[in-house]
């Protein structure tokens, strides 16, 4: 159902990675949204690259602005009661439209960003041809995003992707310095092996996270793996968009060359379960308590 939003979930989300890492399936809208939850998520992600392919149907190169990210987030908040971290590119510009972006971001109802340190127009981070930003511009925009936190617990969570760029001694260099500028946590992107998430776990002392994407650099690693390194937040941002696109082209084929959807229905939900899953009858109940009369 609608929901108040969380009070301080930055604060939830630090004391579940306190205790172990925390797995967060990447969502792109709030029925994906509501369908993790009902799966049994701890926490949520979401996707930049599902906003902007899900929602304007282009490549994820920064086309996605700012405002489309803070609806996708209010929406998905008002009807979860998990903690959500949300991709926010390079912060939709320069120090100043970063500060903005944490101010209208946070109160949508997040627990946290992350913030990359890509050129823009920004590439997919497993994409060959990225470029990135000098690491002391990258430290400003970190200080500006500090600064306008309203909770101490909002985490602001430093992507680099200098891996794929300058190499894995210039991605760990990158991390201190995002650490002393303020950084609550560190993203190393595009990573190419189990040794490489260790040694970034053995140099940098703040939480990490872990992105655990298919079909780009970094090779399958289970979540137990990457616990097992002590990393404390492990995203998997297109795993269940990649299933549905397969699933809807199943389902348009189908019907377009059947001319019947018969076949598919033990592929779908059913009306009842969808009703489940929206609470359907809990709306119903509440609009009957509010018609009655005193």
């Amino acid at each position: 159902m609608l929901k108040k939003k969380l009070e301080d979930p930055g604060a939830i989300l630090r004391k579940r990675f306190s205790s172990g890492c925390v797995l967060l399936p990447g969502v792109f809208n709030a029925i994906s949204a509501l369908s993790a939850c009902s799966a049994g998520a701890s926490g949520l992600y979401i996707s930049g690259a599902g906003v902007t392919n899900g929602s304007l149907g282009v490549p994820d190169i920064g086309l996605a602005t700012l405002a489309e990210f803070v609806d996708h987030a209010n929406k998905i908040c008002s009807v979860v009661d998990l903690p959500v971290i949300s991709d926010a590119d390079t912060g939709f510009g320069e120090a100043w439209n970063v500060n903005r972006a944490v101010l209208e971001l946070e109160s949508s109802g997040l627990a946290g960003i992350h913030l990359e340190d890509q050129v823009n127009p920004k590439r997919c981070g497993h994409l060959d041809g990225k470029a990135v930003i000098e690491s002391s511009a990258m430290a400003a925009k970190l200080k500006a995003a500090v600064d306008a936190k309203v909770s101490d617990s909002f985490l602001i969570i430093a992507r680099t992707d200098a891996r794929g760029v300058e190499g894995l001694d210039s991605a760990i260099h990158r991390a201190r310095i995002y650490k002393d500028a303020g950084a609550d946590a560190i993203f190393p992107e595009g990573l190419q092996s189990v040794e490489e998430f260790a040694r970034f776990r053995d140099e940098i002392d703040l939480p990490l996270l872990a992105n655990m994407t298919e079909f780009g650099k970094t090779p399958l690693i289970s979540f137990s793996e990457f616990a097992g390194l002590g990393y404390q937040m492990v995203i998997y941002p297109m795993t269940a968009f990649r299933v549905m696109l397969k699933a809807l082209e199943t389902a348009y084929g189908t019907l377009i060359q059947e001319g019947s959807q018969e076949s598919l229905l033990p592929l779908m939900k059913t009306r009842a379960e969808l009703y489940s899953l929206l609470e359907y009858s809990e709306y119903e109940e509440s609009d009957r308590n509010w018609a009655k009369l005193n």
